[in-house]
């Protein structure tokens, strides 16, 4: 009898926010040789990120995700870890891309979903998020964001329950100046959720945003 491939080993991660998710993210690409498989927001703050990979890199990349959480002063809803895998549990954690008519976003965070080639001197850039819950507190923001320093505007991304973040890109210093003038012009406009700057981002993470 021929013998069955082996399935990777697959981890899951609970995280509040996208702000948070892709500092937990970031941290587990670094930490492990694990590739990400996407994000699920489930409606409310809270995202599901899906890895895959050995056993013992899941292990490092998990631990290494949740002490970058706690370190940001936030929380891990929950983290696993399969080591083998039903056959079939891809029915289960892979499909096409959707946009919810609920909120508007994205149902699924995907590495497909922007296969435009990145250059270098995307992968150089540092990211920053600016999540607030409430629209009109994030265009705001967005607006002193992008005049207040030389930043580009990556995209938005909505998670349900009126959270919505804003990525942008550039230098760490014009990343972090563009960041306090945005959290400044949220106001009580909204709520600010945090901010958030990510020098040299992991290439996996960046493959699921806007180019």
């Amino acid at each position: 009898m021929p013998a069955t491939a082996r399935q990777p080993a697959l981890g899951f991660l609970e995280t509040p926010f996208i702000s948070i998710t892709a500092l937990a993210c970031d941290a587990a690409l670094k930490a492990g040789t694990v590739r990400l498989l996407g994000l699920e927001p489930i409606g409310t703050e809270i995202i599901l990120s899906r890895f895959a990979g050995s056993t013992a890199d899941l292990e490092a990349a998990l631990a290494a995700a949740e002490e970058r959480v706690l370190a940001a002063g936030s929380r891990v809803g929950a983290a696993r870890l399969i080591a083998n895998p039903a056959a079939t549990l891809d029915q289960a954690t892979e499909a096409p891309n959707s946009i919810n008519p609920l909120y508007g976003g994205r149902e699924y965070l995907l590495p497909t979903d922007y296969p435009q080639p990145m250059n270098n001197a995307m992968k150089q850039h540092a990211i920053g998020i600016l999540e607030t819950q409430g629209l009109t507190a994030i265009l705001h923001a967005t607006d002193a964001m992008l005049k207040a320093a030389d930043v580009s505007l990556v995209g938005k991304e909505k998670i349900g329950a009126a959270y919505v973040a804003i990525i942008i890109r550039g230098d760490v210093a014009a990343v972090e100046a563009a960041l306090q003038a945005g959290a400044s012009a949220v106001g009580d406009l909204g709520k600010l959720i945090a901010t958030q700057v990510i020098a040299r981002p992991h290439e996996d993470f960046l493959a699921l945003l806007p180019k």
